[in-house]
């Protein structure tokens, strides 16, 4: 199964009490890697979320923003620090003894003191916030490989395309080598009689250069083998099994491009040149598209 790298999923759920944001976009890269922006409240959880987001994209550089909302009116709680404020009583009973002055601190001036009363977030029960987040991510994940298939049978159908076009290229080079090699004998041969003239010509030494001009160029390996890559290639785009390709596609590639490289060197028809050298724009557009294929 076909996915693009490029993918875009998003997740919005809310009611009276919590709001939560998961966005997810990913674009071309070698390895799978993830960068996760998330509250602090939820860093507990951010292994869970890399394990998770693994079900939906196996390549590709991945940013994943969390943001969450608590509306209720539980998330604080006011702290008393008992024992700081009995510390600062027995100062001012001191303070007073010592300078002779009235001891009139009331409550409300002493909590008015630092860290007699603070607040303090209230800590949530992790697993409902897992299971709040899962479904967000899982919902915006769903998303994002929807949009990744649309995109990767847009290239699948452009990538089998260009695979029947190099397939007629290949068969004109398969087509033209016999011709070419029967082509230069009889370039040989007139070539020969016009040197010698009346001097009867070696048939067999005419055989032998022959035979040698058609070993130097003979392309029969290479076409069988691009054929074979070519067949490779197809069967990878047309597998339902939903196993990443990508890697195997550019492995392809590059095979490919290896053997029109062969063929360019070993032809000396301008003719076949030209339908090498186009074969390898071909692939090189191949090998473009193959990078955006997880």
């Amino acid at each position: 199964m076909v996915k693009s790298m490029t993918g875009f999923g998003r997740a919005e759920l809310s009611d009276e009490k919590h709001k939560m944001l998961v966005e997810m976009k990913a674009v071309n890269h070698r390895y799978l890697d993830m960068n996760i922006k998330l509250p602090k409240k939820f860093y507990a959880l951010e292994s869970r979320v890399r394990t998770l987001l693994k079900d939906y994209a196996g390549r590709g550089k991945l940013d994943v923003f969390i943001s969450y909302e608590d509306f209720t009116e539980e998330q604080v709680n006011l702290k008393y620090n008992h024992h700081l404020a009995k510390e600062y009583m027995e100062y001012f009973r001191q303070m007073s003894e010592e300078f002779l002055i009235e001891n009139n601190v009331k409550v409300s001036d002493l909590a008015r003191f630092p860290e007699i009363l603070t607040m303090e977030q209230a800590e949530e029960d992790e697993e409902q916030l897992w299971k709040l987040l899962e479904e967000a991510l899982r919902t915006a994940g769903t998303q994002f490989v929807e949009q990744r298939l649309r995109e990767g049978e847009a290239l699948r159908q452009d990538l089998l395309g260009k695979l029947s076009g190099m397939e007629e290229l290949v068969s004109f080079v398969e087509q033209r080598s016999p011709e070419i090699t029967e082509e230069y004998r009889i370039r040989l041969e007139t070539k020969i009689r016009e040197l010698l003239e009346n001097t009867a010509i070696d048939e067999n030494r005419l055989m032998t250069e022959a035979a040698v001009f058609a070993d130097k160029t003979c392309v029969d390996e290479e076409t069988v083998r691009l054929r074979s890559h070519i067949v490779s290639m197809r069967k990878a785009l047309e597998d339902k099994t939903g196993e990443s390709v990508g890697r195997k596609l550019d492995f392809l590639a590059q095979e490919m491009n290896r053997e029109a490289n062969t063929i360019l060197s070993k032809c000396n028809n301008q003719e076949v040149s030209a339908v090498a050298i186009e074969l390898k724009t071909e692939i090189e557009k191949i090998r473009e598209q193959v990078q955006n294929i997880e």
